[in-house]
């Protein structure tokens, strides 16, 4: 396996964490629909007013995820 890169979708306004962690809901259903070996994801605020919600995928599968999912941003995790 290679570098992990975390996506990540940014929220924002005061109803920013309810989103992420409804959007969190939807990463675990599309790990589960593709079969991806995927598990790490989660949701947090950074604010009160922004929030986000990601998922943390192998390299190889990065262009794949970003294509069908847009991500806002993405990182390379942190091992």
């Amino acid at each position: 396996m290679g570098k992990k890169i975390k996506l990540i979708w940014d929220f924002r306004g005061p109803d920013s964490l309810k989103i992420a962690e409804h959007h969190e809901k939807h990463l675990k259903e599309y790990i589960l629909m593709e079969g991806l070996d995927c598990n790490d994801t989660g949701f947090k605020s950074l604010s009160e007013l922004h929030s986000i919600a990601f998922m943390t995928v192998d390299e190889s599968y990065m262009i794949s995820v970003r294509d069908a999912l847009l991500p806002h941003r993405g990182e390379i995790a942190e091992e």
